[in-house]
């Protein structure tokens, strides 16, 4: 082999692997949750621990919420590339206050936002409801608990703060608790003794979605095809975490929160597959994450009635089904 040809085949050597290299190179993305890891978020794990991320080219990091960590304010400020939202009430606010941030889909099709009481105390229809003492928190108290006094007849004075601890509600046994479907009558059951009853507030006519993702507009300006990737493997690990192999999404949710259990891990994944709350209505037939033009305008023309939002506040702004809605995943559904 001549000096040259040898140089040559080098520098295709060279290059070839330059090319592996680069086609092999995963763009980073971040990730904030909402909430301390749980399985609620579990999809997202999942999509981390099984790979779908990385066959999409990204490098996902997830940062897990908590009490000083606030997702939608790192989101606004480019701290972060997506950002989950807890609820559609979040997103208006967004609208209202020209904050950037668009919802490009929704994990959950039903908001698992619930009500308990006690059993066998006159408080075992919803309709009885609104005459308990009912402990809330502030941030329901401007929103849902609105809506609920100008649907259902709740009243303002019958409430007492809920500071997530349930000991006043073990302790009044006329009185109803706020919760999630997912989390609150398990630690009720094992705190008190019994199972309480439990109204899923969608049953209701809270139609809502909620554990959204969120990214800034300019994202989805310059970079749709991130975003469609991420969505798009996102929906990939929750129907992978629902129906498949879940363990190694759940060592990753008890390493981020060494607190969680894997009791309360499988009482959520039961729930959440139970009353379809990542995988019912329109995901049946669009695809996990999907939302509605037409969801969103009953529920906004609900809040508006009930005062929590203007009625003249354009809410489309905030959503985008640019990258739903295209029955991503769905062969994953066991049949």
């Amino acid at each position: 082999m001549t000096a040259r040809s040898a140089f040559a085949r080098s520098l295709f050597v060279a290059t070839a692997l330059l090319f592996a290299a680069s086609a092999h190179a995963l763009d980073k993305v971040s990730f904030a949750t909402n909430w301390r890891a749980q399985a609620e978020h579990g999809g997202f794990y999942q999509a981390v621990a099984g790979g779908v991320y990385a066959r999409y080219g990204l490098d996902v990091t997830i940062m897990q919420g908590g009490p000083q960590l606030n997702a939608r304010l790192l989101l606004a400020a480019g701290r972060v590339d997506f950002a989950m939202g807890a609820n559609t009430i979040q997103m208006f606010e967004s609208v209202q206050q020209n904050v950037p941030i668009v919802t490009v889909a929704s994990m959950f099709q039903l908001d698992p936002v619930i009500f308990m009481s006690h059993p066998g105390v006159g408080l075992d229809r919803f309709e009885d409801l609104p005459k308990a003492t009912a402990f809330i928190a502030s941030d329901m108290r401007v929103s849902i608990w609105q809506w609920l006094k100008q649907a259902y007849g709740f009243k303002d004075e019958n409430v007492k703060p809920y500071n997530f601890n349930s000991a006043p509600f073990l302790a009044d046994k006329n009185s109803i608790q706020q919760g999630f479907l997912t989390s609150e009558p398990y630690a009720i059951e094992r705190q008190g003794g019994f199972a309480p009853n439990v109204f899923l507030l969608p049953d209701y006519g809270y139609d809502g979605y909620s554990t959204t993702i969120e990214t800034r507009a300019d994202t989805i300006a310059k970079n749709p095809d991130l975003v469609q990737r991420f969505v798009d493997a996102s929906i990939i690990g929750w129907y992978n975490y629902l129906y498949g192999d879940n363990a190694a999404a759940n060592a990753m949710i008890k390493r981020d929160n060494p607190e969680m259990t894997d009791g309360q891990i499988a009482y959520s994944i039961a729930k959440m597959k139970a009353r379809g709350i990542v995988d019912s209505g329109d995901a049946l037939t669009q695809g996990v994450g999907v939302i509605t033009d037409a969801r969103m305008k009953s529920f906004f023309d609900k809040m508006a009635k009930a005062g929590v939002v203007p009625a003249d506040l354009d809410y489309r702004r905030g959503y985008t089904r640019r990258f739903i809605g295209n029955k991503v995943g769905m062969e994953l559904r066991p049949k």
